[in-house]
């Protein structure tokens, strides 16, 4: 497996990079001093006008994984998988729940972190040196109530528009898969792009979908019995910290993956945490979406060659919550 030199680029450790980088792709101020959703901004009416016309069939595809107690978390950071329990079921009677007229009722509730599955980091998961997007204060927007300036509720209704698969694992892999350690590089989404054709061509508000097909290879171990493995926080493929000014000067409104974390695990840097994160959200202000079932729709745009959809991605809107599940649904 090839090895990606990082440091000849941007240094030979991950501060100076991190900090080069938060300087020369800071979009700090460009929206005004309140802004709460980022490069989102980038997706406006004309933009989702667009992307309905893109709509030839009409068959939806849903990106989601399911969310149930078999999902892939292991317990970092207390993430656990979902907890269903029923409050109520057909078991329970009339006479029993005192309603009149033969009436009973089935509820039910669900514990679960929000990030624990197919989801969103909103722009108030990470902050660098402890500022977060649009230069704010973390420890001043970000309390034990919540985000108080970039909750995800403020994206429940603008993130819609146009979808763009970029099938790397196909294009650069083998077998349809990358390695676990590949960093994709810019020259690997540009490739993709070249061999997919003129319907990937990616630009201002897109929303860039990534398939590593990483998570393709790891569901064989599910359904043969062996679990998920390491899928939430081990090694992967991923997005080198190089494609920072890709993901910048591209203006896309948001980038989400078939893995954990985005970015390649282990990371370019020994003992550096996710340093295209601590670039991407609080200073491009680029929303990142995690864990994101990309094989089935990945299948469609191999069979047809077109690679862009209308895609309805919004999250579920928690009041002043750093992150969202989402059952993103592409309709092409």
């Amino acid at each position: 497996m090839r090895t990606i030199d990082i440091t000849a680029d941007h240094g030979p450790d991950p501060e100076t990079a991190i900090a080069t980088s938060a300087k020369k792709y800071s979009n700090w101020g460009r929206w005004g001093p309140d802004d709460g959703v980022g490069t989102v901004n980038f997706i406006d009416s004309d933009a989702r006008t667009r992307a309905a016309s893109l709509i030839r069939r009409g068959d939806s595809f849903s990106l989601s994984l399911p969310f149930d107690e078999n999902g892939p978390q292991v317990g970092w950071r207390r993430r656990v998988n979902p907890v269903h329990t029923m409050m109520s079921t057909g078991m329970d009677t009339a006479e029993q729940m005192g309603l009149p007229h033969g009436l009973s009722v089935a509820d039910d509730c669900v514990f679960m972190p929000l990030q624990c599955s197919t989801q969103w980091d909103g722009l108030g998961h990470v902050f660098d040196h402890g500022i977060g997007w649009n230069g704010r204060v973390a420890s001043d927007i970000v309390t034990s109530e919540g985000d108080f300036a970039t909750g995800i509720e403020r994206l429940a209704a603008p993130v819609v528009g146009r979808g763009v698969l970029l099938d790397v694992g196909r294009a650069v892999g083998t077998d349809g898969e990358l390695p676990d350690g590949w960093s994709i590089t810019v020259d690997d989404l540009e490739e993709t792009i070249r061999q997919q054709g003129s319907t990937s061509t990616v630009g201002r508000g897109d929303i860039v979908l990534i398939r590593t097909g990483q998570l393709a290879r790891v569901r064989v171990g599910v359904d043969a019995g062996r679990g998920w493995g390491s899928y939430a926080g081990g090694p992967a493929p991923g997005l080198s910290f190089g494609t920072a000014g890709w993901l910048h000067s591209t203006e896309i409104a948001a980038v989400a993956t078939d893995t954990w974390g985005v970015e390649v695990r282990p990371n370019e840097w020994p003992d550096a945490m996710q340093p295209l994160h601590q670039v991407a959200l609080p200073h491009i202000g680029l929303l990142f979406g995690e864990m994101w079932d990309l094989d089935t729709l990945a299948d469609d745009c191999a069979a047809d060659g077109v690679y862009e959809f209308l895609l309805a991605a919004q999250p579920l809107p928690f009041t002043r919550a750093v992150g969202s599940p989402v059952n993103p649904v592409a309709v092409k």
